[in-house]
């Protein structure tokens, strides 16, 4: 942390006292903590994901809805032992996982606050980012990860410059992806459906990207085959207030429904998602929800 080099940023900032891209201290600042039901079925289940996010993130897409954390501007900050609390009450609430939301930049605390406790939760550890990560980080993550939810954004180089200032995120993302499938391995699912192990791939599909998207459906089946991931093709691109170069237009039915048939066409087994999915009502209240003890709550 006094010379940070966690993410391809490589700002190799002090952040122990200052900011480095990611936008976030060396302490854990976490945004919510509770059971998430709008992920993939085979992460929600029945019960819901225990889901944390965390704040900041070193991709910072001009197009992203959770922008209040992502920026760094909501949430707290918190001890490794409130986090290994936050784990065992997701857990107690019925979680099917717990699920880390961009916590790549906390690679090291977060590891060093769960592997102690790793299997009294006895639930999956999913790890939930942007793809863009160092195959260090991910190895430092392995300690604990039993899955992988990697988004594949951009395989254009320019498109990545343009939506994520990351004109080099098509290389390190295939390399990420990589190092995630070397160390789960094939997607594993209990009887339930849940997933136990592996890579699930998230494509979220961007108006006028279309091209862009069957180009990474490609690369997927290409370099890693359709065996080895599962895929999940997001209708769910919203249009934010002030993206600046950002499309202004959600994506058509065409649009979407063409890369999905492509994706079946070469083999993909995975998830879609109903197009009244773009839409702030399923972004999450960054309100600190289960952050803090509830006992530590002074009720009205």
């Amino acid at each position: 942390m006094n010379k940070c080099q966690l993410c391809p940023r490589n700002c190799q900032v002090d952040r122990t006292n200052t900011l480095g891209y990611c936008q976030v201290p060396s302490e854990l600042k976490v945004a919510r903590a509770a059971l998430h039901m709008w992920e993939e079925p085979c992460i929600s289940g029945t019960h819901g994901s225990g889901t944390i996010f965390f704040s900041g993130c070193s991709l910072g897409c001009v197009f992203c809805q959770n922008n209040e954390i992502s920026r760094g501007k909501a949430g707290a900050v918190i001890s490794s032992k409130r986090l290994q609390e936050i784990c065992m009450e997701l857990k107690d609430q019925g979680a099917e996982n717990i699920n880390l939301v961009t916590p790549m930049h906390y690679a090291r605390q977060i590891c060093e606050a769960i592997e102690p406790i790793k299997e009294e939760l006895g639930i999956p550890i999913v790890c939930n980012t942007g793809g863009y990560d160092l195959p260090e980080a991910i190895c430092t993550m392995g300690r604990i990860a039993d899955c992988y939810l990697p988004d594949y954004k951009f395989a254009d180089e320019s498109l990545a410059k343009q939506f994520c200032h990351a004109s080099d995120y098509p290389d390190i993302v295939h390399n990420a992806i990589k190092a995630m499938i070397l160390q789960t391995g094939k997607p594993k699912l209990n009887e339930q459906g849940i997933l136990q192990s592996g890579v699930l791939v998230r494509h979220l599909i961007i108006p006028g990207c279309r091209k862009d998207s069957m180009r990474i459906l490609d690369i997927l089946n290409n370099d890693f085959g359709t065996d080895n991931i599962l895929i999940s093709l997001m209708s769910q691109y919203t249009p934010q207030p002030n993206a600046s170069g950002a499309p202004t237009r959600r994506i058509t039915e065409f649009e979407y429904h063409t890369v999905v048939e492509y994706a079946l066409k070469l083999g993909f087994k995975g998830y879609m998602q109903d197009r009244s999915s773009a839409s702030h009502v399923f972004t999450p209240a960054f309100d600190l929800t289960g952050v803090y003890p509830s006992s530590s709550i002074q009720k009205n």
